[in-house]
Formats: C-alpha cells, structure tokens, sequence
C-alpha cells in the first residue's frame, strides 16, 4: 500500500514507519525535520515532504495515518501554547481533509489521532468509547481533534480515529521522562497516586493502527489502551519493583498546581478506559498488564 503518514518523527509515528516499511508498504512522511532525519528515524525507504501543500492531487495513497501535533505535556498551557496545541492537530487535520477533497483518487482510510483525554477526569468510572466526554481542555481539544477528522467521511473515506492512552516504550515517550529519577530513587506517586493511568504498549499501538487499516468493516473512535488500567500509585509501585529502587517521594497536588497551572491536572485526574471495540474484535493485545510492558521497555 502507499500510506502518508503525518508526525511520523514522533515517538509513535518512528515505530509504526519502520514497521510499516518492513511489512513492504511503501510510505511518505510530513515532517519539518531534514529528510536525511526523517530517512534515519523513520527508515531509509520513506519519501520525506515539507508540507502537505507539496503534495500532489495525483499522489494515489491508500491510507492516510494522521498522528502529528505538539506535545501536550511538554510545556506551562498558556494562552499562546493552548493554540498551538489546537492548530498542531485541528489545523493540520483540516489541511489534510483539504488535501482529501483534492485528491483525483480518495484513500481508503483515515486513520487519526486523538487521546483518552477526551473523556476529562472522570474518577473511578469505567470508560468506553460510548462514554460522554469530559467539560475541560483536553476534551475539547480531542473532540475538535476528532470531528476535524471526521470531515474525510463526506468525501467517501473511512475514518477510525484512536483514543490513545500512555505510550510505553523504548527510547521515548513518558517513561523516558520518569526513569531518571526512578533510578536514582527519587520517584513517587503523583498526589495521593488515586488518579487511573490508562497506558499501551508501543508495539500494541502499532498493532491496532495495522488493524484499523486492514479491516474495512472498522470506523469511529477507538480506545488505544491495554485492557488492564492502573493506577498512579500501582504505576509507581510496579516501577520501582523492577528498577529495585524505592520510590519514597511524592509530588504533593498543590505543588504540581502552582508549577503547572492548568496543565497540572493532567497528572492529577485521570481516565479508567478500556478498549471495549478491540475487545470485539479478534485483535489481541500482546502486553495486557502493565507488568510486562515496563519489562520489555526497560529491557529487563
């Protein structure tokens, strides 16, 4: 197949590529990096562009996977941060519809990104995709995320957007963020470490992308989480287990607040989901507990 794939630099996007291209697809990558960059993280193969404006009406892809936008968690929300969030994911979304409509010939699929943070903070509630979203920024965010996406479906193309939790993995994404202090002993849980983390697999991730794309019967929103959330507190625990480091320090509430500012409730709230769809299906997720997947992102 010919796949296009945007925020194929990112964490998620470097492994579905390589993945990708050694299955014997046959990809481009958007990216803002140089392609010698693009060619060294997502594989030598990929066709590397600058913006969606230099593609071709004549390009022909079969599948669109759309997983660019800044990191939410990287930097304070200020104003001019949130809309960068928003014009990294909606923006760019809308460009690619766009792009979408102006293409001679359609892709078959659209695949999105979107996050369990669609859902806000909902406590002890056990969510699925029929759930209601939540009341804050992050849903928003998502949600405009997502109806962005939709807009391909007036154009004849099946779109399947993912709801994806905490990507846990080698070399990138959260844990990356975590480890250093985990080593040295000086991790803990978050607040009172109550708050669900609903996480996946980096290899799962990219199974369920392979899945949605291959299966023509599949549309709509899609949880991208292992079966079994836990909690900060379990997290934390699980974590300093197989580092054999204690984790004695956590990050009191009201001072995540006052460094963070809105954002801080990221890492405070949380979402117990469950991806009940792929639960239907007969896809199977690899790493089920969290146990196992910090193992082999740990390489232990």
């Amino acid at each position: 197949m010919q796949i296009f794939v945007t925020g194929g630099t990112g964490f998620i996007g470097r492994s579905l590529c390589r993945h990708l291209s050694e299955r014997g697809h046959r990809l481009t990558v958007l990216s803002r990096q140089a392609p010698d960059t693009v060619r060294r993280l997502c594989g030598e193969t990929v066709m590397p562009v600058a913006g969606i404006d230099s593609l071709s009406p004549q390009a022909g892809f079969d599948a669109v996977v759309n997983l660019a936008g800044e990191p939410i968690a990287d930097k304070r929300w200020t104003e001019a941060r949130k809309r960068l969030l928003w014009e990294s994911r909606i923006g760019l979304t809308s460009e690619l519809v766009d792009y979408i409509a102006r293409a001679e010939t359609k892709p078959q699929i659209l695949v999105s990104g979107s996050a369990v943070g669609y859902y806000g903070n909902r406590g002890d509630t056990l969510l699925d995709e029929e759930s209601a979203g939540g009341d804050d920024f992050g849903h928003r965010l998502c949600a405009a995320w997502e109806e962005a996406a939709s807009q391909a479906a007036g154009h004849g193309v099946r779109v399947c957007v993912l709801r994806t939790g905490l990507v846990v993995g080698r070399n990138g994404g959260f844990l990356q963020r975590m480890l250093p202090l985990f080593r040295r002993g000086l991790g803990g849980r978050i607040g009172d470490g109550r708050q669900w983390m609903s996480w996946i697999h980096i290899d799962d991730h990219v199974a369920v992308t392979e899945y949605l794309i291959g299966n023509a019967h599949l549309e709509g929103a899609f949880n991208a989480t292992a079966p079994n959330p836990v909690t900060n507190r379990e997290f934390t625990e699980c974590l300093a287990r197989l580092l054999n480091r204690p984790a004695p320090l956590p990050v009191p509430a009201f001072t995540l607040r006052l460094a963070l500012g809105e954002m801080a409730e990221l890492l405070l709230g949380g979402q117990r989901v469950i991806p009940k769809r792929l639960q239907q299906e007969p896809f199977r997720f690899r790493y089920e507990h969290l146990e196992d997947a910090l193992r082999d992102a740990l390489g232990r």
